[in-house]
């Protein structure tokens, strides 16, 4: 049985979810960064038990995934995981064990595959239990939102300065006067378009999102059908968030050409609002800085507690110096080429 503090509580949870005794509860690494991941076994049957950090007054996690997959599994949606019970007071899911590998080289059936999967989901959006999911977790409705989601990321990484020098210099010369300047140019961009860059999308322009979906967090089965996984971010969003999310996540080794495949795809989905092909090359640069700003969690203390709580390996310095890395590189690329949205014709 497991030794160590967090895998015993685990354990404990495991056996009431399941309903009996459990045999073994291994942690899984390498999945679940901003949560907790077991594979639990009972007699003959494997399950996947997930444990997600709240803090006080946050999104609830555990009931929310629990009831995405519930409400996909209601639609006939099948390229998901089981929703089998939940303990949302401690926060946690028990979810079928998905036997298969990850997905670390997308082909352009996979690409298809995700694509008609966001579909089939968009297709949702007006059936009648649609309208009882949540917002999606860091929902972007209009632009401005984005940009102040950005500088709140911000605000909270000054604080951080006084004892990250290096990290301070980065923020003020080089991601403040670029997110100037393209906040600038994509409020110049919706004005030509005449659309409101203050103003939320209205309900016809949001979609049923798999908030941080993509290859990073889907599971291949020796069929080779892709199995969809983490949904507790899930919810009502505007779709420019999740397809720039996809294109520019940098946990997803897409090829390029596949990138422009899915850029697409998506379009032709989400082409039922006329604006999205015109919103989404504008908005796609702010969504880079903002994914700039992801990348620097590491350096927040109460972000690598939480890592290190789900396994985590690295040393927090050396952590903190591979991201601010890529960090700069990510804005140096993005400086040179944000006016041009590359998977564009």
């Amino acid at each position: 049985m497991p030794a160590d503090p967090a895998s015993e509580a685990a354990a404990a949870v495991a056996r009431t979810l399941v309903g009996g005794q459990v045999d073994i509860v291994e942690r899984v690494r390498g999945f679940g960064r901003n949560s907790g991941v077991w594979h639990v076994r009972s007699d003959d049957r494997s399950y996947a038990l997930k444990q997600y950090p709240r803090p006080d007054g946050t999104r609830d996690r555990a009931s929310i995934e629990f009831g995405a997959l519930r409400f996909l599994a209601g639609h006939a949606i099948g390229a998901v995981p089981r929703a089998l019970a939940a303990d949302p007071i401690q926060g946690y899911a028990l979810l079928e064990w998905i036997d298969g590998e990850p997905v670390s080289a997308p082909t352009e059936v996979d690409i298809r595959s995700a694509a008609d999967f966001l579909g089939a989901v968009h297709a949702l959006r007006n059936t009648s239990d649609a309208a009882m999911q949540p917002q999606a977790a860091e929902a972007c409705l209009s632009g401005v939102e984005i940009v102040e989601q950005i500088e709140r990321r911000l605000a909270r990484l000054v604080e951080v300065q006084p004892v990250e020098p290096t990290l301070g210099k980065f923020l003020e010369e080089t991601v403040r006067p670029l997110l100037i300047e393209i906040t600038a140019w994509a409020r110049t961009g919706y004005d030509a378009a005449n659309l409101s860059f203050v103003e939320p999308s209205d309900a016809s322009r949001q979609t049923l999102c798999p908030s941080d979906f993509g290859f990073h967090n889907a599971m291949r089965r020796s069929s080779g059908e892709l199995v969809f996984i983490d949904f507790d971010y899930f919810g009502w969003d505007d779709p420019v968030k999740l397809i720039a999310d996809i294109l520019l996540h940098p946990g997803m080794l897409i090829r390029e050409p596949l990138k422009r495949q899915f850029a697409t795809s998506a379009i032709g989905i989400y082409r039922t609002d006329e604006t999205f092909p015109v919103r989404l090359p504008l908005l796609y640069p702010l969504f880079a800085v903002r994914w700039c700003m992801i990348l620097l969690n590491e350096f927040l203390p109460e972000r690598w507690v939480n890592r290190v709580k789900a396994g985590e390996q690295a040393d927090w310095a050396s952590a903190k110096q591979r991201q601010l890395d890529r960090a700069r590189e990510w804005m140096h690329s993005l400086a040179a080429n944000f006016q041009r949205f590359p998977y564009g014709e």
